[in-house]
């Protein structure tokens, strides 16, 4: 694990140290272990390089270790006694005051075969990947309180596996993938020249995106290597996205995003595939 102190006030979310001293007391006096995850973890991963996020969301989620629904219900109570609302969404809560959207998200001993069902019988959650992602956290401070978040290969991995969920809706999942790979290499540059190197292709140029996202593939097995099930919800994006760069709905997505050419975005997918099988790095 390692620790690192980025700049929080770069986030630009209002009453942010507020919220976190609020859900870390509660959390801690229940002695349930979690973890920031989502769009501002990686914001808040990238600003340990300098890179400030471009994308600000006022909806930040927490991974939350429980073994049962019964303890789930006891911290939902207790949080909604803190001044947060509860939605529809059964993880889903408001803090009026401090305006911001917190998704409680639970893993751990409470899953059944990477589901979470709540108590109202007609919600399911689906938590693959989480419990293999956090094993592997880095820790960061948001004022005095320390705050575990995934890396950011972990990050891509829960974000295709929210993305292949919910493909309608979770549009901004295939955002953030991207912007982790374009800035990878420049965030891990000394160690992927070190350890990489063998991915540079000799014949042709150089390409910085490419080799990201080749790294990045190598980094995500690690992660496959832990659960079958996984390993098969994520390589089956990446074949249905690479088959054909017509029906791919992530090399689109990225096509329109950056203006750039489909098969440039697939050929992103494919070096991600490839880093993925290559077995000895």
């Amino acid at each position: 694990m390692s620790t690192s102190n980025p700049n929080y006030k770069n986030l630009g979310i209002p009453h942010l140290k507020e919220l976190f001293k609020a859900i870390d007391a509660l959390l801690n006096e229940k002695n349930i272990p979690y973890y920031l995850i989502g769009a501002n973890a990686i914001s808040l991963e990238m600003l340990k390089k300098g890179i400030k996020p471009v994308r600000a969301t006022r909806d930040i989620d927490f991974a939350i270790m429980v073994s049962t629904m019964d303890e789930y219900e006891g911290l939902s109570a207790a949080i909604q006694e803190k001044g947060f609302e509860k939605l529809d969404a059964a993880w889903r809560f408001h803090h009026k005051k401090f305006d911001i959207l917190i998704d409680l998200l639970p893993f751990g001993e409470i899953e059944e075969s990477g589901t979470i069902g709540f108590n109202d019988r007609t919600t399911n959650l689906h938590m693959l990947g989480f419990k293999e992602v956090l094993e592997d956290t880095s820790e960061i401070n948001i004022g005095e309180i320390k705050v575990r978040i995934p890396l950011l290969p972990g990050m891509i991995v829960l974000k295709l596996v929210a993305w292949s969920d919910r493909p309608e809706v979770r549009h901004n999942d295939l955002y953030d993938i991207l912007r982790i790979i374009e800035l990878y290499n420049d965030l891990e540059f000394e160690k992927n020249m070190e350890q990489h190197f063998d991915a540079i292709p000799e014949n042709e140029e150089f390409d910085n995106i490419k080799f990201s996202s080749r790294i990045l593939g190598r980094k995500v097995r690690i992660y496959l290597d832990r659960s079958a099930e996984l390993s098969e919800r994520i390589r089956s994006v990446l074949d249905d996205n690479t088959v054909n760069p017509e029906h791919s709905s992530i090399a689109r997505n990225w096509a329109r995003e950056k203006d750039w050419d489909l098969e440039y975005c697939v050929m992103l997918l494919k070096e991600f595939k490839s880093g993925i099988e290559d077995r000895d790095k």
